[in-house]
Protein backbone atom coordinates (compact mmCIF):
# COMPACT_ATOMS: atom_id res chain seq x y z
CA UNK A 1 0.00 0.00 0.00
CA UNK A 2 1.51 3.37 -0.98
CA UNK A 3 2.42 5.75 1.84
CA UNK A 4 0.42 9.00 1.56
CA UNK A 5 2.69 11.91 0.71
CA UNK A 6 2.66 15.48 -0.55
CA UNK A 7 2.88 15.24 -4.34
CA UNK A 8 2.91 18.94 -5.28
CA UNK A 9 2.32 22.49 -4.09
CA UNK A 10 0.64 25.26 -6.06
CA UNK A 11 0.64 29.00 -5.45
CA UNK A 12 -1.50 31.48 -7.40
CA UNK A 13 -0.22 34.95 -6.46
CA UNK A 14 -3.00 36.71 -8.41
CA UNK A 15 -6.49 35.40 -7.85
CA UNK A 16 -7.85 33.67 -10.99
CA UNK A 17 -4.56 33.86 -12.92
CA UNK A 18 -1.81 31.33 -13.53
CA UNK A 19 0.34 29.89 -10.78
CA UNK A 20 3.56 28.05 -10.13
CA UNK A 21 4.57 24.86 -8.34
CA UNK A 22 7.42 25.35 -5.84
CA UNK A 23 9.14 22.46 -4.12
CA UNK A 24 8.40 23.99 -0.73
CA UNK A 25 6.15 26.67 0.71
CA UNK A 26 5.55 28.28 4.07
CA UNK A 27 2.13 27.83 5.63
CA UNK A 28 0.71 30.98 7.20
CA UNK A 29 -2.56 31.15 9.16
CA UNK A 30 -4.36 32.38 5.99
CA UNK A 31 -2.80 29.90 3.54
CA UNK A 32 0.42 29.33 1.60
CA UNK A 33 2.77 32.30 1.67
CA UNK A 34 2.20 34.46 -1.40
CA UNK A 35 -1.00 32.72 -2.47
CA UNK A 36 -3.79 35.00 -3.71
CA UNK A 37 -2.38 38.19 -2.24
CA UNK A 38 -3.34 40.11 -5.41
CA UNK A 39 -6.74 40.58 -7.03
CA UNK A 40 -8.33 42.48 -9.90
CA UNK A 41 -11.48 44.47 -9.26
CA UNK A 42 -13.90 45.85 -11.84
CA UNK A 43 -15.45 49.31 -11.96
CA UNK A 44 -18.11 48.21 -9.45
CA UNK A 45 -15.45 46.99 -7.00
CA UNK A 46 -16.17 43.29 -7.59
CA UNK A 47 -13.34 40.77 -7.61
CA UNK A 48 -12.63 39.64 -11.19
CA UNK A 49 -12.47 35.87 -11.68
CA UNK A 50 -12.28 33.27 -14.42
CA UNK A 51 -15.99 32.59 -14.14
CA UNK A 52 -16.92 35.44 -16.51
CA UNK A 53 -13.36 36.07 -17.74
CA UNK A 54 -11.65 32.78 -18.67
CA UNK A 55 -8.78 34.64 -20.40
CA UNK A 56 -7.34 35.28 -16.95
CA UNK A 57 -6.16 31.66 -17.02
CA UNK A 58 -3.59 32.58 -19.67
CA UNK A 59 -1.92 35.25 -17.52
CA UNK A 60 1.33 33.81 -16.18
CA UNK A 61 2.35 35.20 -12.78
CA UNK A 62 5.75 34.95 -11.14
CA UNK A 63 6.01 35.78 -7.45
CA UNK A 64 9.00 38.02 -6.80
CA UNK A 65 11.11 37.74 -3.61
CA UNK A 66 9.75 40.99 -2.16
CA UNK A 67 6.11 39.98 -2.68
CA UNK A 68 5.71 41.77 -6.00
CA UNK A 69 4.72 39.95 -9.16
CA UNK A 70 5.85 39.73 -12.77
CA UNK A 71 3.01 39.10 -15.21
CA UNK A 72 2.93 38.09 -18.85
CA UNK A 73 0.22 37.07 -21.28
CA UNK A 74 -0.24 36.31 -24.99
CA UNK A 75 0.06 39.52 -26.98
CA UNK A 76 1.08 41.61 -23.97
CA UNK A 77 4.58 42.65 -22.85
CA UNK A 78 5.80 41.40 -19.46
CA UNK A 79 5.27 43.73 -16.55
CA UNK A 80 6.80 43.79 -13.06
CA UNK A 81 4.52 45.13 -10.33
CA UNK A 82 5.97 46.13 -6.97
CA UNK A 83 4.11 45.83 -3.69
CA UNK A 84 2.41 49.22 -3.34
CA UNK A 85 3.40 51.60 -0.57
CA UNK A 86 1.05 51.69 2.41
CA UNK A 87 -1.88 53.93 1.69
CA UNK A 88 -5.60 54.21 1.25
CA UNK A 89 -7.43 51.00 0.44
CA UNK A 90 -10.36 50.30 -1.86
CA UNK A 91 -13.19 47.82 -1.23
CA UNK A 92 -13.04 44.40 -2.88
CA UNK A 93 -16.43 42.71 -3.13
CA UNK A 94 -16.63 38.91 -3.16
CA UNK A 95 -19.82 36.85 -3.56
CA UNK A 96 -20.17 36.19 0.19
CA UNK A 97 -18.15 38.98 1.83
CA UNK A 98 -15.87 41.92 1.19
CA UNK A 99 -12.26 42.90 1.87
CA UNK A 100 -9.89 45.81 1.34
CA UNK A 101 -6.93 46.11 -1.02
CA UNK A 102 -4.21 48.65 -1.74
CA UNK A 103 -4.24 49.78 -5.41
CA UNK A 104 -1.11 48.86 -7.36
CA UNK A 105 -1.25 51.93 -9.58
CA UNK A 106 -2.21 53.09 -13.08
CA UNK A 107 0.49 51.21 -15.01
CA UNK A 108 -0.70 47.83 -13.77
CA UNK A 109 -4.34 48.86 -14.18
CA UNK A 110 -3.71 49.81 -17.81
CA UNK A 111 -1.91 46.53 -18.55
CA UNK A 112 -4.73 44.34 -17.24
CA UNK A 113 -7.49 46.56 -18.65
CA UNK A 114 -5.96 46.32 -22.12
CA UNK A 115 -5.56 42.56 -21.90
CA UNK A 116 -9.10 41.88 -20.65
CA UNK A 117 -10.86 44.64 -22.57
CA UNK A 118 -12.39 45.65 -19.25
CA UNK A 119 -11.82 48.53 -16.86
CA UNK A 120 -10.06 46.90 -13.89
CA UNK A 121 -7.75 47.81 -11.03
CA UNK A 122 -5.03 45.61 -9.53
CA UNK A 123 -5.01 45.50 -5.71
CA UNK A 124 -2.72 43.99 -3.10
CA UNK A 125 -3.64 42.48 0.27
CA UNK A 126 -1.29 44.40 2.54
CA UNK A 127 -2.10 42.79 5.90
CA UNK A 128 -3.79 39.38 5.79
CA UNK A 129 -3.68 39.16 9.58
CA UNK A 130 -6.33 41.88 9.89
CA UNK A 131 -8.07 42.53 6.60
CA UNK A 132 -10.41 39.59 5.91
CA UNK A 133 -11.87 37.01 8.29
CA UNK A 134 -12.79 33.62 6.91
CA UNK A 135 -16.25 33.81 5.37
CA UNK A 136 -19.00 33.54 8.00
CA UNK A 137 -20.26 30.00 8.38
CA UNK A 138 -17.10 28.45 6.93
CA UNK A 139 -14.51 29.04 9.64
CA UNK A 140 -14.05 29.88 13.30
CA UNK A 141 -13.70 33.28 14.98
CA UNK A 142 -10.24 34.74 14.47
CA UNK A 143 -9.39 32.72 11.35
CA UNK A 144 -8.23 34.90 8.48
CA UNK A 145 -8.22 34.64 4.71
CA UNK A 146 -6.35 35.93 1.68
CA UNK A 147 -8.20 36.80 -1.55
CA UNK A 148 -9.12 33.09 -1.90
CA UNK A 149 -12.79 32.25 -2.34
CA UNK A 150 -13.86 31.18 1.15
CA UNK A 151 -11.11 29.31 3.03
CA UNK A 152 -7.30 29.36 3.19
CA UNK A 153 -6.26 26.24 1.23
CA UNK A 154 -7.62 23.72 -1.24
CA UNK A 155 -6.51 20.08 -1.22
CA UNK A 156 -6.97 17.47 -3.96
CA UNK A 157 -5.64 13.94 -4.49
CA UNK A 158 -4.17 12.21 -7.52
CA UNK A 159 -6.21 9.06 -6.96
CA UNK A 160 -9.53 10.92 -7.01
CA UNK A 161 -8.52 12.73 -10.20
CA UNK A 162 -7.68 9.36 -11.77
CA UNK A 163 -11.07 8.02 -10.67
CA UNK A 164 -12.84 11.08 -12.07
CA UNK A 165 -10.99 10.79 -15.38
CA UNK A 166 -12.06 7.14 -15.61
CA UNK A 167 -15.67 8.24 -15.20
CA UNK A 168 -15.24 10.97 -17.82
CA UNK A 169 -13.89 8.35 -20.24
CA UNK A 170 -17.15 6.41 -19.83
CA UNK A 171 -19.39 9.47 -20.24
CA UNK A 172 -20.83 11.65 -23.00
CA UNK A 173 -17.65 13.67 -23.61
CA UNK A 174 -14.75 11.20 -23.36
CA UNK A 175 -12.72 13.30 -25.81
CA UNK A 176 -12.43 16.03 -23.17
CA UNK A 177 -10.44 13.80 -20.83
CA UNK A 178 -8.22 13.04 -19.17
CA UNK A 179 -8.21 16.38 -17.36
CA UNK A 180 -5.09 17.75 -15.66
CA UNK A 181 -5.11 18.74 -12.01
CA UNK A 182 -4.72 22.44 -12.83
CA UNK A 183 -8.42 22.52 -13.78
CA UNK A 184 -9.12 22.42 -10.02
CA UNK A 185 -6.55 25.05 -9.01
CA UNK A 186 -5.48 23.35 -5.75
CA UNK A 187 -2.81 24.43 -3.30
CA UNK A 188 -1.92 20.96 -2.00
CA UNK A 189 -2.02 17.70 -4.00
CA UNK A 190 -1.55 14.35 -2.26
CA UNK A 191 -0.48 10.98 -3.63
CA UNK A 192 -0.87 7.49 -2.18
CA UNK A 193 -4.42 7.76 -0.84
CA UNK A 194 -7.41 5.65 -1.97
CA UNK A 195 -9.82 7.36 -4.39
CA UNK A 196 -12.37 9.57 -2.64
CA UNK A 197 -11.02 8.64 0.82
CA UNK A 198 -10.71 12.36 1.56
CA UNK A 199 -14.50 12.48 1.87
CA UNK A 200 -14.09 11.02 5.37
CA UNK A 201 -11.20 13.14 6.66
CA UNK A 202 -11.59 15.86 9.28
CA UNK A 203 -7.93 16.53 10.30
CA UNK A 204 -4.60 15.67 8.74
CA UNK A 205 -0.90 16.41 9.11
CA UNK A 206 1.33 17.15 6.13
CA UNK A 207 4.86 16.94 7.42
CA UNK A 208 4.76 18.88 10.68
CA UNK A 209 1.79 21.10 9.76
CA UNK A 210 -1.70 20.19 10.93
CA UNK A 211 -4.84 21.15 9.01
CA UNK A 212 -8.54 21.03 9.78
CA UNK A 213 -10.95 20.08 7.01
CA UNK A 214 -13.49 22.89 6.95
CA UNK A 215 -15.70 21.64 4.14
CA UNK A 216 -15.76 19.80 0.83
CA UNK A 217 -15.20 21.97 -2.22
CA UNK A 218 -18.16 22.69 -4.49
CA UNK A 219 -16.95 23.15 -8.07
CA UNK A 220 -17.96 25.78 -10.63
CA UNK A 221 -17.53 26.55 -14.33
CA UNK A 222 -13.84 27.36 -13.85
CA UNK A 223 -13.12 23.61 -13.84
CA UNK A 224 -14.35 23.42 -17.45
CA UNK A 225 -11.73 25.99 -18.51
CA UNK A 226 -8.54 24.82 -20.20
CA UNK A 227 -5.91 26.67 -18.17
CA UNK A 228 -3.59 26.96 -21.18
CA UNK A 229 -6.03 28.15 -23.84
CA UNK A 230 -9.02 29.50 -21.84
CA UNK A 231 -11.36 27.34 -23.95
CA UNK A 232 -14.33 25.77 -22.17
CA UNK A 233 -16.00 22.38 -22.45
CA UNK A 234 -18.56 20.32 -20.53
CA UNK A 235 -16.25 18.39 -18.25
CA UNK A 236 -15.75 17.75 -15.40
CA UNK A 237 -19.06 19.30 -14.33
CA UNK A 238 -21.14 16.89 -16.42
CA UNK A 239 -19.51 13.88 -14.76
CA UNK A 240 -19.42 15.41 -11.29
CA UNK A 241 -23.16 16.05 -11.60
CA UNK A 242 -23.72 12.34 -12.19
CA UNK A 243 -21.36 10.92 -9.60
CA UNK A 244 -20.41 13.60 -7.05
CA UNK A 245 -23.57 15.62 -6.47
CA UNK A 246 -24.70 16.41 -2.94
CA UNK A 247 -27.78 18.62 -3.05
CA UNK A 248 -26.94 21.38 -5.52
CA UNK A 249 -23.18 21.02 -5.07
CA UNK A 250 -20.72 19.14 -7.29
CA UNK A 251 -17.83 18.08 -5.08
CA UNK A 252 -14.13 17.62 -5.69
CA UNK A 253 -11.43 18.38 -3.13
CA UNK A 254 -11.35 19.77 0.39
CA UNK A 255 -11.03 23.23 1.90
CA UNK A 256 -8.47 23.35 4.71
CA UNK A 257 -7.66 25.69 7.57
CA UNK A 258 -4.16 25.52 9.10
CA UNK A 259 -4.08 24.61 12.78
CA UNK A 260 -0.34 25.28 12.87
CA UNK A 261 2.26 26.97 10.70
CA UNK A 262 5.49 25.68 9.22
CA UNK A 263 6.97 24.68 5.88
CA UNK A 264 5.59 22.09 3.47
CA UNK A 265 7.98 20.24 1.19
CA UNK A 266 7.18 17.97 -1.73
CA UNK A 267 7.56 14.41 -0.50
CA UNK A 268 6.45 15.18 3.07
CA UNK A 269 4.58 12.26 4.66
CA UNK A 270 0.85 12.68 5.24
CA UNK A 271 -1.01 11.33 8.24
CA UNK A 272 -4.78 11.27 8.51
CA UNK A 273 -5.51 12.23 12.13
CA UNK A 274 -9.31 12.06 12.16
Amino acid sequence: MPIPALHSLHIHPLKAAGGHAPREAAVEPWGLAGDRRWVLVDSAGKAVTQRPHPRLATVAVELLPDGGIRVSAPGSPPLAVAVPEPGATVPVQFPRDKAEGVPAGPVADAWFSAFLGLDVRLCHLDDPATRRPVVAGYGRPGEMLSFADALPLLLTTLSSLDALNSLIAQGDHPDEGPLPMNRFRPNVVLAGTPPWSEDDWSRLAVGDVVFRVARKCARCVVTTTDQRTAERGKEPLRTLARHRRVGDQLLFGLHLVPESTGTLRVGDPVKILE
